[in-house]
C-alpha cells in the first residue's frame, strides 16, 4: 500500500521542525554565553544563525509555492521563521511555540512570566517584553485576546510593531 507522500511530508515536516529548533536553541545559547564571547565572535555566530534561518524560510518560501499538500504544515514553520528573522521576537523558547502553533503552552508560558514576576524573578522590562511576544504570536495564531491583554499590547506596541517588516502567508488546510 502506498502513501501518496505521506511518510515523505511527515518526515519532510519533522526535519524543518527540528531545524527550526536547533537554530532557534542556538540563538538562545547565543544569548546565554553572551557575556562569554568578544563582541565581534559574539555578532559573527549572530549573523551566522541569522543567515541559515534566512536560508530556512526561503527553503520554505518555496515548498510552499510548489507542494500544496504541505501549505498549513509549513506555513507554521515560515511564520516563526520570518518571525526570527524580524526580531519581532526575542525569546526562543516563544519562537519555538509559535512555529509549533501551540498556543496553550504559549497561556502556560505567560502565566510562568507572570508568576516569575510576583516572586521578582523577573524585572518589570522583561516581564513586558516576555508578554507582549506572547500575546503577538497567541494573536498571530488567531487566539482571542482579553480586554486587558489587549490592552497591554496596545501599550507597549513596540512587539507588534516588529510584526511590520515579516511577510505573512495566508494558510489554508486543504
Amino acid at each position: 500500500m502506498t502513501s501518496y507522500g505521506k511518510v515523505e511530508t511527515a518526515k519532510l515536516q519533522q526535519n524543518l521542525e527540528n531545524q527550526l529548533d536547533r537554530l532557534v536553541e542556538q540563538l538562545g545559547d547565543l544569548e546565554n554565553c553572551k557575556a562569554e564571547l568578544d563582541a565581534e565572535e559574539y555578532e559573527e555566530t549572530k549573523q551566522e544563525t541569522m543567515d541559515q534561518l534566512k536560508e530556512l524560510n526561503d527553503s520554505l518560501s518555496k515548498l510552499v509555492k510548489g507542494d500544496i499538500s504541505l501549505i498549513s504544515a509549513l506555513g507554521a514553520v515560515q511564520l516563526a521563521t520570518q518571525a526570527a528573522i524580524s526580531e519581532a521576537f526575542k525569546t526562543p523558547e516563544v519562537i519555538r511555540l509559535f512555529g509549533k502553533r501551540e498556543p496553550k503552552q504559549l497561556r502556560e508560558r505567560l502565566s510562568s512570566i507572570e508568576q516569575d514576576f510576583k516572586l521578582n524573578k523577573l524585572s518589570d522590562e522583561a516581564t513586558s517584553r516576555q508578554k507582549a511576544e506572547i500575546l503577538t504570536a497567541l494573536r498571530q495564531l488567531g487566539e482571542q485576546l482579553s480586554r486587558e491583554e489587549l490592552q497591554f499590547l496596545e501599550k507597549h506596541n513596540n512587539i507588534a510593531n516588529a510584526f511590520q517588516n515579516v511577510e505573512f502567508v495566508e494558510v489554508t488546510d486543504e
